[in-house]
């Protein structure tokens, strides 16, 4: 019987050779697909700093932009405020009816809230200064479906209209008066006069609208970079 003693000792060899190489291929393929998978890893990490970063920039040019308009800004309201003499004429420390600082007088000229009693006590106080005779102010109170509009990113005037009736008027009152309104710190555009009586004891009723404006708001917000 022949000797089989060195072709078992090579089959051996050959299978154990054969087992190293499946080990080392395998090795080697576990290798490349976690190189591949990491390098897709850093690939991703490293793009998202990229626009994190470049989000950055942008916001930060935009907070110097916003640091030197509101210098310009803060300088150009101390000049604008700090006049002696308003805008209407008036001084700035008087205690007339045209006196006040100009921020004053942009706060009065169209308030930040809806207040109805104040526009008709102000009215009041205009038509009694005229020597006329309050019969009616009116006008709808909408005080509740203005409360939630209070600020807002780009606010707009809201108009406010009323009516008011006078007696004891003449043509030259009736004009005096309707150039006091148009002098108002507060913007009051008359919509309709109707005068009835005698030339010198007229009576007087009109419709106009005024208009208050809510505060600007200042969201500050967050964005997720993704």
């Amino acid at each position: 019987m022949a000797n089989r003693g060195p072709i078992i000792t090579k089959r051996l060899a050959i299978s154990k050779a054969n087992t190293q190489m499946i080990a080392v291929v395998g090795v080697a393929s576990f290798v490349a697909v976690f190189c591949l998978v990491a390098s897709k890893a850093v690939w991703s990490q490293y793009q998202y700093q990229a626009r994190v970063t470049d989000v950055k920039t942008k916001a930060l040019t935009q907070l110097q932009q916003n640091i030197t308009a509101f210098n310009s800004l803060s300088s150009s309201y101390d000049s604008f405020d700090g006049q002696d003499k308003n805008i209407i004429g008036g001084s700035r420390t008087g205690t007339g009816n045209n006196d006040g600082s100009n921020a004053q007088i942009i706060l009065d000229a169209l308030p930040p809230s809806y207040d109805f009693p104040a526009l008709t006590s102000s009215l009041e106080k205009i038509l009694t200064n005229g020597s006329f005779t309050v019969s009616s102010i009116t006008g709808t109170d909408d005080q509740i479906n203005q409360q939630t509009n209070v600020s807002s990113n780009s606010p707009q005037p809201v108009p406010m209209p009323f009516a008011f009736t006078v007696t004891n008027a003449n043509y030259t009152s009736v004009q005096a008066l309707m150039d006091t309104l148009q002098q108002s710190i507060r913007p009051i555009p008359v919509d309709t006069i109707e005068l009835s009586g005698g030339v010198n004891n007229m009576t007087l009723a009109a419709t106009a609208h005024t208009y208050y404006q809510p505060a600007t708001s200042l969201n500050i917000t967050e964005k997720v970079v993704k």
